[in-house]
């Protein structure tokens, strides 16, 4: 099967193709959810060669743990709870302090992470957001790692409750009080800007 043909087999497919030692299959996999893991990493670890490294960490992970997945299930359910376990390690090494820049239309999912730092911005616009982005900035590297997750993949993934709950392992009302949490400390942060 060549590679065009792949594109619009469903992730089962591709996994059972990728079992009997299909690598195409796996790049296909991996192109279908690089951009959507950059986005979650870069969320979590708030830095984005740290994320580059985690992607990278996760679908190595999961190439090599296929064969546990359950068919049935969502490949994209299993594969992130793989990515977001992976990041919140790293973010746990890594050093506090850093920053991204993060605008206000990356936290609502309006541009994913890669595209803020390609479009160009005059110097007023950079000097204009500088402080934004290290006012969310803080805010999200203070906020636990866990809350952290929740707001990435419940903001930016857009993923239902139902569906952040399997992959943080816990219960839906769980990620519904972390998400309240998260988004209530973010709001805080924001007020705090604008009146500063």
């Amino acid at each position: 099967m060549n590679e065009k043909d792949m594109h619009g087999l469903p992730d089962e497919e591709l996994i059972r193709a990728a079992l009997g030692g299909g690598e195409e299959a796996f790049r296909e996999l991996m192109e279908r959810y690089k951009s959507r893991a950059f986005s979650v990493a870069v969320g979590i670890t708030g830095d984005a060669d740290e994320a580059l490294d985690v992607v990278q960490e996760a679908f190595v992970k999961a190439y090599y743990n296929l064969k546990e997945f359950r068919f049935g299930a969502n490949f994209y359910t299993w594969f992130y709870r793989l990515l977001v376990n992976q990041a919140i390690d790293r973010w746990r090494k890594a050093s506090r302090g850093r920053t991204v820049p993060l605008d206000e239309k990356w936290l609502s999912g309006e541009v994913t992470a890669p595209d803020f730092a390609a479009h160009p911005r005059t110097p007023e616009e950079l000097a204009q957001n500088r402080e934004l982005s290290e006012a969310l900035t803080r805010a999200i590297g203070e906020l636990p790692e866990y809350h952290r997750a929740v707001i990435v993949l419940r903001e930016v993934e857009g993923l239902p409750y139902d569906e952040i709950a399997n992959v943080l392992e816990c219960s839906v009302g769980t990620v519904m009080s972390r998400l309240h949490y998260a988004r209530a400390k973010l709001k805080d942060a924001l007020r705090e800007y604008r009146e500063g």
